[in-house]
């Protein structure tokens, strides 16, 4: 039974917030579930690009990156954030391992604008994950171990691209046919009228979700977009959650 799992780098620097992530993960493994972390990493990726001198522009939400900028942000996801957080799960008793995804094949993508404003933008080095090397994780699933995967990737040519954490999640969810994806965010769980803390919704229908896309906060439609194509790939079941032991909304289809 695989799960695959979305942790964003905000949660990275939250110390109980990574704490209670890294038990929630553990706790999955002692019940028999296999999980797969699949994790981004926005405020260190500022960071680093500030570090370098390099000025971060963003479009419709997503990262302007060029290729001044791409290699910055391919070490800081796999040098910083994936390494931090593997190392902190061995520390703990999780068997980690770490994949980044522009090694060996493991995520493959194609260049995507994004639309901004009604019009297609270009925002550079930017990719759309379109093929995923399942075998490679679940070699590491059959081990027993836990595949915690950046989301840097390349093209058959070799072109290094940043990718979005969250439609990067779907399309690792998919290609393992996953029982179950989980989208961790900063909130916990979708609700019909935010900032209305009496709204959290706790079950709905993909259907339902497509209706209320556009009245969600910006910052939440990247990722109910990526619970959508989920549910369209085949995954049963999306969990939008704050803590992996909280049951925030579940999206079926």
């Amino acid at each position: 039974m695989t799960v695959v799992i979305k942790f964003g780098g905000n949660a990275m620097v939250d110390q109980d917030a990574l704490a209670a992530f890294v038990t929630g993960v553990k706790q999955l493994c002692e019940v028999g579930k296999n999980p797969v972390v699949v994790h981004g990493g926005g405020p260190q990726i500022s960071a680093g690009l500030k570090a370098a001198g390099i000025t971060s522009e963003f479009k419709g939400g997503y990262r302007v990156t060029t290729a001044e900028s791409v290699q910055v942000v391919r070490d800081v996801l796999v040098n910083e954030v994936n390494k931090e957080l593997v190392d902190l799960m061995n520390s703990s008793g999780v068997p980690a391992i770490s994949m980044p995804g522009d090694i060996d094949g493991l995520l493959t993508a194609e260049h995507r604008t994004v639309l901004v404003d009604g019009i297609q933008e270009d925002i550079g080095l930017v990719g759309e994950v379109v093929a995923v090397d399942a075998s490679a994780i679940t070699a590491r699933l059959a081990y027993g171990e836990v595949p915690v995967i950046s989301t840097a990737a390349r093209a058959i040519d070799g072109q290094l691209f940043n990718v979005n954490a969250d439609t990067a999640t779907s399309a690792v969810a998919i290609a393992l046919k996953a029982s179950e994806m989980i989208m961790l965010t900063d909130v916990p769980g979708v609700y019909a009228n935010w900032p209305d803390r009496d709204s959290l919704i706790s079950k709905m229908t993909a259907a339902e979700l497509a209706t209320l896309l556009p009245k969600l906060e910006s910052g939440m439609v990247p990722k109910m977009e990526a619970c959508l194509r989920a549910i369209e790939g085949g995954i049963p079941t999306v969990r939008v959650v704050g803590n992996l032991s909280d049951q925030g909304t579940q999206v079926t289809k």
